[in-house]
């Protein structure tokens, strides 16, 4: 006797209906079948070919093998030789672990800023939830996570606001959705800036400018009450590593480490303690110009005094030196340097020396204003605290079922905020390819 076809339709799901599947997320396929007074046997088509089943077809933890075809039918368990059609294809493609994308913003703190964090999924899907931490220096390794308040069992929003942090700080995300959860990997560190030297843990530079001859040695210490410190920077350049011992864990005892013989840079520079700390952050930048202005590294506290100077890639002093403040020239004589007795809010801005007919590039000088007490807590002493800047533009595997435990660019059009030029271009080169890097799906 042939067979004989049922007019019941059979439907495959996907359970839970995510468009995207990942390797090592749970689903089930369920054959479903619109008639409750008969009682079915099913059979499914797979990428491994048609074998018998319950109508659940459950997958532990999805991985290459898993992507293909589905398809299943209903055979009619009290009546032989009668089957339902083959339903339609489902398609599952599995990818990789997704890779979770941070955006920060503000890049450099001003007092009492909040920092926004938004957290992106490498392929766009649904379900997810997200999980906010900050990173904190190990000795053992770069970070370890520590979860932000509020995200312990994740946030629907994709962003997540800290209310008015003073200091240097590096923060991560990640996103997760299931049950049991499975996560995405971490993202990158984001770190925002602050040039508080007032925290607990100061960076020092020597000399003590912006501006370095490539040619000139660089030395950096950390100071604070710590055992160990390191010196980390931002763009993150593989070639620092080698070239200089900044990088590796040091002791107190240990004042300085070096970074020379760089080929031109223009970084963001800040310490950490073994114990967790981040210090303030300065701009350095090393030139190959004929000229340099010879700036302060750190900002300048309103009424003290500052002196500006230039000087040759020969080291030769100079005399005859014109000095401008945002593209103004202020000074105009026979002296070499320009000297502020008592600096004010209105003496902030960027700063260039020319001399013979070579212009120095330009940094931006910071004022800050004066601690209501000079013995109150450090956190609460500085309103206004920004970090020198040059403003010449760069060119440039976790488990997923453990427990919880880019770049977005602010930039207004007020002096205070231009200094973020420094670091325009890395972050959109950063989120260029973080776009290019989301448009290629992984599959696996």
């Amino acid at each position: 006797m042939g067979s004989e076809t049922a007019s019941n339709k059979a439907v495959v799901t996907l359970q839970p209906n995510w468009p995207l599947i990942y390797r090592g997320e749970k689903i089930m396929l369920r054959c479903e079948i619109h008639d409750r007074d008969t009682e079915w046997e099913y059979e499914w088509k797979s990428p491994h070919g048609t074998f018998p089943n319950n109508s659940e077809n459950r997958i532990s933890q999805a991985s290459s093998r898993h992507s293909g075809n589905y398809s299943c039918r209903g055979n009619m368990r009290n009546a032989q030789n009668i089957s339902t059609e083959w339903s339609a294809n489902i398609t599952l493609t599995v990818y990789y672990t997704p890779a979770a994308v941070l955006t920060v913003s503000p890049l450099w703190l001003s007092p009492r800023d909040s920092v926004t964090l938004s957290c992106e999924v490498e392929h766009p899907s649904v379900g997810w939830r997200f999980y906010w931490y900050k990173a904190v220096p190990k000795l053992s390794q770069n970070y370890y996570h520590e979860l932000l308040p509020g995200s312990i069992k994740g946030t629907e929003q994709d962003s997540y606001i800290i209310h008015g942090p003073t200091h240097t700080a590096g923060y991560m995300c990640r996103a997760g959705r299931g049950d049991p959860v499975y996560y995405t990997q971490y993202s990158r560190e984001g770190f925002v800036w602050s040039g508080d030297v007032h925290s607990a843990l100061t960076l020092k530079v020597s000399p003590d400018r912006v501006q370095h001859f490539t040619s000139d040695s660089v030395s950096l210490s950390c100071e604070g009450n710590f055992i160990k410190w390191r010196v980390r920077s931002f763009p993150k350049d593989p070639y620092l590593i080698f070239r200089t011992d900044c990088f590796y864990w040091r002791s107190m005892t240990e004042s300085t480490c070096n970074i020379d013989r760089l080929q031109q840079r223009h970084a963001v520079f800040w310490c950490e303690s073994g114990s967790g700390e981040f210090s303030n952050a300065v701009n350095i930048t090393r030139l190959d110009p004929y000229i340099i202005l010879v700036s302060p590294v750190h900002p300048v506290t309103e009424g003290e005094s500052v002196i500006l100077g230039c000087k040759l890639r020969t080291g030769e002093l100079l005399s005859n030196v014109s000095f401008y403040q945002n593209d103004k020239l202020i000074q105009n004589d026979t002296s070499r340097e320009l000297n502020i007795s008592a600096v004010s809010k209105s003496d902030e801005g960027f700063y260039k020396c020319k001399y013979s007919g070579n212009e120095s590039p330009q940094s931006w000088m910071s004022v800050q204003a004066v601690p209501v007490s000079r013995n109150e807590n450090s956190s609460s002493l500085i309103p206004l605290i920004v970090g020198p800047s040059i403003q010449r533009p760069i060119q440039s595997e976790r488990t997923n079922q453990d427990s919880p435990a880019h770049h977005m660019v602010n930039l207004n059009e007020t002096p205070d905020h231009v200094y973020s030029s420094l670091l325009h271009d890395v972050y959109v080169n950063s989120g260029a390819q973080s776009q290019n890097l989301k448009q290629t799906k992984r599959k696996r």
